[in-house]
């Protein structure tokens, strides 16, 4: 039996390999920069004693590249358009009337919303003059965003934060970074951590763009214009699982003026191969995290928002909550088509190509659909039906069937989802079993089992069997199920559903006295 388990458990292992493989080697999007070297430095010690700790980018990449002055100056107004482009984008994601519903974040009401307004005047246009006039040479010599976010808050941690909150922040630790974010932990008051997000002055954004360019001011306004982008977004779009925005920076950096930095939440990575080894009812949260946040996309306040670069990656955990972390690819806008040319809705994926209808000059729901599909091909394939309740089986692999097929959209398959939940949450998935159990078991109140551990599999503990259940009828079960269990231990712990959790024990021989627990110990079994 533990050989065939095992042989289960490796073929299962070997399909996920296989199926993330192909998702990874075809995924649209951005492959992650390899190795680099990434570093912060501790300014000076301060007359007050404490070291202020800054990110700053390593000065190597300011040095302008060697190119010829005639050639770079000929492609410095294709990039100031590019310039343009991101501000406008930015602009419009901040001016689009919000109209804010239930499903947002009530505990953060934005008491204004001025976020990244533009320095009137001067700033604005010289922008309106890029690409036509040939004058505008030192853009980066002024401000051209700044930020004037005030939340009305509720509690001291939910304050906006902003330079002398980082000042002085301890425990600094790169993280990881992408085509143009570095990614740092660090601790504020040496209790609170934050993520602080600034633009990698080594990633492959910076770096191509000044061996293009051979402008590092142009090029960081341009890739700054990404984590502006964010803020934005996460201000506008308040959700339960979307990463906070605690606040920002803006410092100068070397011959930078400016650069800006964005104080967020601090989730840890999400690991699939550590996901599939964790019980079902948390991996089912994740989901469940995941779909409500899609749910929240398709009908925000900027109108339909997709994810374009949506992998794994991309999303952390906080306290077991999916959030998700990068939003400088996120789109509002539909995809354009002609009713005349069905390939303008095609929707391209390793496994399937979908073709959507085209309504009024638009690809109908195409930036909820590719959401979902992909939520299907990277989260609900994995962490769903596997190890479920076999009495919840059929009601999620209806539910990754219909996402995989596009059947349902973000409301069909939130409201099945919920109903899994609730199922779960009380008890009916449990059968109506009116039997009498084959042992009978003698309840030791507050008392436990120190020692007498074995392993299951999934369990919430490495070294042990540690299960959740509904009751102590469903624990008598599990237990009967495994051939080693002769007691279990109802503890005074319990999960995000409510449910218990139970250490099941291969004997009664070390019972201890501990408060609040119960200990159901088998009768007429050794150690009893």
């Amino acid at each position: 039996m533990k050989r065939r388990k095992m042989v289960v458990a490796a073929g299962f292992c070997l399909s996920f390999f296989m199926g993330t493989l192909m998702n990874f080697l075809f995924i649209p999007g951005f492959e992650h920069h390899g190795e680099r070297a990434h570093r912060y430095y501790h300014e000076k010690q301060q007359p007050g004693g404490d070291a202020a700790v800054r990110l700053h980018a390593d000065d190597s990449p300011h040095v302008e590249t060697k190119l010829e002055p005639t050639a770079a100056a000929g492609r410095l107004p294709e990039l100031r358009l590019q310039i343009r482009e991101r501000l406008d984008e930015v602009l419009r994601y901040r001016q689009r009337r919000a109209h804010w519903v239930g499903t947002g974040d009530a505990a953060r009401p934005l008491e204004r919303r001025r976020l990244m307004d533009l320095e009137q005047d001067s700033d604005w246009e010289s922008y309106k003059e890029i690409g036509g006039n040939d004058t505008y040479e030192n853009p980066g010599d002024h401000p051209v965003v700044s930020i004037a976010t005030k939340l009305h808050q509720e509690s001291p941690r939910e304050a906006m934060l902003g330079c002398g909150s980082i000042d002085n922040v301890t425990n600094v630790h790169y993280l990881g970074s992408g085509y143009t974010k570095a990614v740092y932990k660090a601790a504020l008051n040496s209790s609170f951590s934050v993520a602080l997000k600034s633009v990698d002055f080594g990633g492959h954004d910076m770096e191509n763009c000044v061996k293009k360019y051979a402008s590092s001011k142009d090029c960081y306004k341009l890739a700054s214009f990404k984590i502006v982008k964010e803020m934005t977004l996460m201000e506008r779009l308040q959700h339960p699982n979307i990463l906070k925005l605690y606040g920002y920076c803006y410092q100068d950096s070397n011959d930078i003026k400016d650069t800006v930095t964005a104080i967020t939440e601090l989730g840890s990575p999400l690991e699939m191969i550590q996901l599939l080894q964790t019980p079902w009812e948390e991996r089912f949260r994740i989901c469940l995290s995941l779909m409500r946040l899609l749910h929240y996309l398709s009908h925000s306040p900027l109108g339909s928002v997709t994810l374009l670069d949506f992998r794994p990656r991309q999303f952390v955990l906080v306290e077991g909550v999916l959030k998700v972390t990068d939003l400088d690819d996120a789109s509002v806008e539909e995809t354009p088509c002609s009713p005349s040319s069905p390939s303008d809705c095609l929707m391209e994926f390793p496994a399937r190509n979908f073709t959507l209808s085209c309504h009024k000059g638009r690809c109908q729901e195409m930036n909820e659909k590719r959401n979902l599909y992909n939520a299907y091909r990277f989260f609900f394939t994995y962490l769903l039906p596997h190890s479920a309740p076999t009495a919840l089986r059929p009601f999620l692999d209806k539910i990754v069937n219909s996402t995989g097929e596009l059947i349902w959209g973000t409301d069909e398959t939130l409201v099945h989802l919920e109903k899994v939940l609730d199922m779960y949450k009380n008890g009916y998935y449990l059968k109506n079993n009116t039997q009498t159990h084959k042992t009978e078991y003698k309840r030791i109140s507050n008392a436990s089992i120190a020692a007498e551990n074995y392993r299951c599999w999934p369990s919430y503990q490495h070294d042990g069997c540690m299960l959740s259940v509904f009751s102590a009828e469903e624990a008598i079960d599990v237990c009967e199920s495994h051939a080693q269990c002769r007691a279990f231990v109802m503890t005074n712990q319990s999960t995000w559903t409510g449910h218990q959790l139970v250490v099941f024990k291969t004997s009664a021989a070390s019972v201890t006295e501990a408060p609040g627990k119960l200990t159901y110990v088998r009768l007429g079994t050794s150690g009893s």
